[in-house]
């Protein structure tokens, strides 16, 4: 598995984002982080569209495997053995509670945007609402730092080896 940084997404890049997703990615991107294939797999995208609509998923799975693979560990039940160990491991949640923050600061750094004050994404700082969100912050910002997110990494490895996508974009 390839490392997080924050690129630029070049043109090559945003038409991958746009097969990837099946549709034209919406507002202002960065690459947070590439599959082994060199796509980008996560991206990152101002907190406010275009059309000035507020966009709290700061980080976002494009990759068609991996949101599929997530799913299916949503599927699974996953996310609520995830929040009962949150209600019961204290830290746990301050853990998830650092990384709430963190998201906050990483979107408050590009832009505030007044609706998403104290918002993040995923359910975090308490709940456990979406694995997708989990991975992709993961991803973008290293190990160490969603701790639920890099359980979700981990139960998925390696994900990019079991479904190659390099030969498909």
């Amino acid at each position: 598995m390839t490392t997080s940084s924050m690129e630029p997404a070049s043109g090559r890049d945003i038409d991958l984002v746009e097969v990837q997703l099946g549709r034209a990615p919406r507002g202002e991107m960065q690459v947070a982080h590439r599959c082994p294939c060199g796509a980008p797999d996560v991206v990152r995208t101002t907190p406010r569209l275009d059309d000035g609509t507020p966009f709290p998923t700061l980080y976002y799975a494009t990759c068609p495997r991996l949101a599929g693979a997530i799913g299916t560990l949503e599927a699974s039940g996953l996310m609520r053995t995830m929040e009962q160990r949150l209600a019961t491991d204290p830290e746990l949640a301050g853990q998830y509670a650092a990384a709430h923050d963190q998201y906050l600061a990483d979107r408050s750094a590009i832009s505030e945007v007044a609706e998403l004050t104290g918002i993040s994404a995923g359910g975090m700082p308490n709940r456990v609402k979406c694995l997708h969100v989990l991975a992709a912050h993961s991803l973008a910002s290293g190990p160490g730092v969603n701790p639920l997110g890099d359980e979700v990494l981990t139960a998925l490895a390696p994900w990019w080896i079991a479904n190659p996508c390099g030969d498909q974009l």
